[in-house]
């Protein structure tokens, strides 16, 4: 054999050395991007708002009756702030007017039901308020 046989095998035991230390160097150049991403999981994802976006709860419940009665509840995060406030049907239908054109026909539609329900009232009113003034005049006729 000659000698340049025999330097090619041990050339190949240190190329296959070689290797297998860039293959030792390469596995943890490897491992640092799997680690990368563990502090990414914890933070915030990019592109997403969820931090810089401050929303605040407030929620306002108005109730009314057909006799025309409003009341107003105001509640900031689960806590009543506002309870019971008296407020003129008029004002809500202001507010519902500025709020949304959807909102402010669903309250409409209850306040004309009211109002028509107000009239009605109103003209039994005013026949038993006739009635009882010409009783009070047959009254003092006598």
């Amino acid at each position: 054999m000659s000698p340049v046989t025999e330097d090619k095998p041990a050339e190949q035991p240190e190329e296959s050395a070689v290797p297998a230390e860039a293959a030792a160097e390469a596995a943890p150049a490897e491992a640092a991007p799997v680690e990368a991403p563990a502090p990414a999981k914890r933070g915030r994802k990019p592109g997403s708002t969820a931090r810089k976006t401050r929303t605040v709860e407030l929620t306002l419940t108005v109730t009314g009756t057909l006799d025309g009665e409003w009341q107003a509840e105001l509640s900031h995060s689960g806590s009543r702030v506002v309870q019971g406030l008296q407020i003129p049907a008029a004002a809500v239908s202001r507010a519902a007017a500025e709020l949304h054109e959807d909102i402010s026909k669903a309250i409409e539609s209850v306040l004309d039901v009211a109002r028509q329900q107000h009239q009605e009232r109103l003209a039994e009113l005013e026949a038993e308020l006739t009635k009882v003034k010409q009783a009070l005049a047959d009254l003092q006729e006598g």
